[in-house]
C-alpha cells in the first residue's frame, strides 16, 4: 500500500504479525487440493502519521474475503449478542426511527439478526449482505437484502429507488472497509439531510489496554479510536456527533456521525478525546509498546502449551473464531499442542482451521470426555461461556486465557 487510506499520508508499520490465512476460509480435510492451494497474507498494521489511522499495511480484495461461502454469522452461538442486536434495533426504533414512514439501512446485515427485529417494528428497511449465503439466512428471517457491496453506485441507485435513509448502521463492518472515499460517498448519497450514520467496531483503546492483538485480522483494515474517526468523517463533510463505549466485540464503541452542523455533538466525544490524548492512544512510542506486550503474550502461551503437553496434560480449543486464526498463526499452534477446537457454527463443524489445520468439532466432544484444559479463543464471551460448560470446572477442567495476560483460571 503506497499511502494511508483516508488522507494518503505516510503509514509506519509498528506490528507484524506474520503470513496469515482468511480467518473465516475453513479447509475440509478431504480436499488435499484447496489444502495446499490456501491462500496467505501478511498481516502487518501501521500508523498515518498524518491523521493517525491505525491500518492494515497491505490490502486484500474484497471478494475474496466475503464471498458466498463465508461462515461468519453476527450472533451465532452467542445469547448475548442475539440480545445486544435486539436491544440496539428496539432503541432505534424508539429514537431515530420514530418519525413517519422512516427508512433503515444497514450496511453487512449479515443473517439478519438485527434487521429482523426493525422489519418486525413495521419498518421500511434493506440490508446490504454480499456475502451469498448468509444473505439468504437473512432473507429467510423476512428481511429485504441487496446481495452486494455499499459503495457510492449502489447506495445512489437505492436512494433513486426507495428515497433517502433516515437512518444507516452497520456492527463490526465498517472497520472491514478500505474503500473509505466510496463508502462515505456513499452515505452522502443516501442519507437525508437530517439522517445519522451509526456504526460500532472493535475500539483501539480497549485492543492496546487488553494487548487484544487476536482483534487484528486481514478482514479488519482499519483499528478505530475517537480521534482517528472524527479526522475520517471531517473530510468527507461529516462529524463525529456520539460515541458510546460498549461491551461488546471484546470493547467496542458506537459512533454517530451526522452531517457537519446538523448536530450538537455530545459531551461524550470531548471525553474520550481527551482520555485518548492524555493516555497517548495511537501515538507511536504506545503502539510500539503494544507490539513488544504482543510478542510477550506469544512466547508466554506458546511456553505453557508445550509445559502441559510435556506434562501429559490434553488441552483443546474453545471457539473456532476469526480471532483464533490471528493466535494460532502467529503463535504457531498447531494439532501437536490442540488437538481439535470446539464451536457451535455448524458451517465450520468438521473443517480444518485457516492456516494450521486443526480440526473444528461440534461443542458435544468438548465433554466426551473433558480436556484438563480449554484454550478460550472467544474470551470476549467469557462470562457467557464459563456459565454454560460449569461442568468442565466440576470436573476440574481449567481455562486458558490470553488477553490481557496469559494465566489459568
Amino acid at each position: 500500500m503506497s499511502g494511508c487510506r483516508i488522507c494518503g499520508g505516510v503509514v509506519e508499520e509498528f506490528l507484524d504479525l506474520g503470513p496469515q490465512p482468511l480467518p473465516d476460509a475453513f479447509l475440509s480435510p478431504d480436499d488435499p487440493a484447496g489444502i495446499a492451494a490456501e491462500f496467505f497474507h501478511r498481516l502487518a498494521v501501521g500508523r498515518c502519521g498524518t491523521c493517525t489511522v491505525v491500518q492494515l499495511t497491505d490490502e486484500i480484495p474484497r471478494e475474496q474475503v466475503f464471498h458466498h461461502d463465508y461462515p461468519y454469522r453476527s450472533a451465532s452461538g452467542s445469547s448475548a449478542m442475539r440480545e445486544h442486536f435486539t436491544r440496539t434495533a428496539l432503541g432505534f426504533v424508539e429514537t431515530e426511527l420514530s418519525t413517519a414512514d422512516p427508512f433503515f439501512v444497514e450496511i453487512g446485515c449479515n443473517d439478519g439478526t438485527l434487521l429482523r427485529t426493525v422489519a418486525e417494528s413495521g419498518i421500511r428497511h434493506l440490508g446490504f449482505e454480499p456475502s451469498g449465503g448468509v444473505a439468504k439466512i437473512a432473507r429467510e428471517r423476512g428481511v429485504r437484502v441487496r446481495t452486494e457491496f455499499f459503495e457510492e453506485s449502489t447506495a445512489a441507485a437505492v436512494r433513486e429507488a426507495e428515497g433517502p435513509a433516515d437512518m444507516i448502521y452497520s456492527s463490526d463492518t465498517i472497520s472491514q472497509i478500505p474503500y473509505t472515499a466510496s463508502l462515505l460517498r456513499g452515505v452522502d448519497a443516501l442519507l437525508s439531510p437530517g439522517g445519522v450514520f451509526v456504526f460500532e467496531d472493535p475500539y483501539l483503546r480497549d485492543m492496546v489496554e487488553k494487548t487484544s492483538f487476536d482483534q487484528i485480522c486481514n478482514e479488519r483494515f482499519y483499528l478505530f479510536s475517537v480521534r482517528s474517526v472524527q479526522a475520517m468523517a471531517e473530510r468527507f463533510g461529516f462529524e463525529l456527533v456520539d460515541a458510546v463505549q460498549l461491551p461488546t466485540y471484546g470493547g467496542g464503541l458506537r459512533y454517530t456521525l451526522a452531517r457537519a452542523g446538523a448536530r450538537r455533538p455530545a459531551p461524550s466525544v470531548a471525553r474520550l478525546l481527551a482520555q485518548e490524548v492524555a493516555q497517548g492512544l495511537a501515538e507511536s512510542a504506545g503502539l510500539q509498546r503494544f507490539a513488544s506486550s504482543v510478542t510477550g503474550i506469544r512466547d508466554d502461551l506458546v511456553g505453557l502449551l508445550r509445559s502441559l503437553r510435556e506434562d501429559g496434560r490434553t488441552v483443546v480449543g474453545y471457539g473456532a473464531t476469526a480471532k483464533s486464526a490471528t493466535v494460532t498463526n502467529f503463535c504457531g499452534i498447531g494439532p501437536d499442542l490442540v488437538p481439535y477446537v470446539c464451536d457451535t457454527t455448524p458451517a465450520k463443524q468438521h473443517l480444518l482451521t485457516p492456516g494450521m489445520h486443526i480440526p473444528v468439532k461440534p461443542p458435544a466432544a468438548f465433554s466426551d470426555p473433558y480436556p484438563d484444559y480449554a484454550l478460550l479463543f472467544a474470551w470476549n464471551h467469557a462470562e457467557e461461556i464459563m456459565a454454560k460448560e460449569q461442568r468442565f470446572r466440576e470436573a476440574g477442567g481449567r481455562w486458558i486465557v490470553y488477553v490481557p495476560e496469559v494465566r489459568v483460571i
